[in-house]
């Protein structure tokens, strides 16, 4: 049985139990669910807070989980990333009152708090600058104000927290993050295990693709077939079809999702009609 574990809560929650089901996996209905075992497909899911993900993994008591790319480093865990799931994208910065600091040199000597303080002391360790990074839960925003850091780490999104507290980012970003798939960097999988892990990994970049394309058909005049088919290419290559009318050619090609729109109107412009887009639940490439 293949144990996975999936945050309980937060941000990444929702999405991660979404991802499961789209790839074919059981999911708890009821929040206060701490286990679940689809026995269909053979896996045995916990749901751990996010921050203790990549401790269980890391440690082998799951064999692979979904979390921040944040916490687990963060988390100083045996564990390694297998694969981006395509959500929970966040900037992780440096940010001080505003017009103080311009650069991370600055940062030497200062008081630096953080909800994240091993990846912070990391970053700064292999930079060479000497910081007090103080740990805190939340509300990291408030810190400079209240006098407990001169500098804060955080999360950035759209930095309107930040302003509303008089604090601006500066330097480069310390991360960028998102939820992957993790493992142990030392697994120690049975061949069943790690074919299980194989197929959850396929899976889930089915879904991964199956998000990011759409299906187009539409006719097409034979004359201009070389011309709407430079505009859906596919994948390996659009599946073309006769048509009663041998003047007429069908065409079928997965598009990217983001151009869909623009496509069909280059589509039309070429002379294609009939066009349609359908979703696409899942795939196998």
């Amino acid at each position: 049985m293949l144990r996975v574990a999936i945050p309980n809560k937060g941000s990444l929650s929702e999405p991660a139990v979404a991802m499961m089901k789209e790839a074919g996996y059981a999911q708890r209905r009821e929040s206060k669910e701490l286990t679940l075992t689809d026995h269909d497909n053979g896996v045995e899911f916990f749901y751990l807070r996010p921050r203790d993900v990549a401790v269980y993994v890391g440690s082998g008591t799951v064999d692979v989980g979904i979390t921040g790319r944040d916490l687990m480093l963060d988390s100083h865990s045996e564990a390694a990333e297998i694969m981006p799931m395509g959500f929970g994208g966040s900037t992780f910065r440096f940010a001080a009152r505003a017009g103080a600091m311009s650069d991370i040199s600055e940062i030497h000597g200062r008081r630096v708090a953080t909800s994240y303080p091993g990846l912070v002391r990391d970053y700064l360790a292999e930079r060479g600058i000497e910081a007090d990074v103080v740990r805190l839960d939340g509300a990291v925003e408030t810190s400079i104000t209240l006098g407990v850091a001169d500098v804060i780490a955080d999360v950035v999104e759209t930095g309107t927290t930040l302003r509303n507290a008089g604090l601006e980012v500066f330097g480069d970003p310390i991360l960028r993050s998102e939820a992957v798939l993790i493992r142990s960097a030392n697994p120690q999988a049975d061949a069943d295990a790690e074919n299980q892990v194989q197929v959850l990994c396929r899976r889930l970049q089915g879904v991964l693709v199956a998000r990011q394309y759409v299906v187009m058909d539409y006719d097409c005049p034979v004359a201009l077939l070389d011309r709407a088919v430079a505009l859906t290419p596919g994948l390996e290559s659009p599946t073309i079809s006769p048509l009663h009318d041998k003047a007429w050619v069908a065409v079928r090609s997965m598009v990217p999702r983001r151009a869909t729109n623009l496509v069909m109107d280059q589509l039309y412009g070429v002379g294609a009609r009939g066009i349609l887009v359908t979703d696409i639940a899942a795939c196998r490439l």
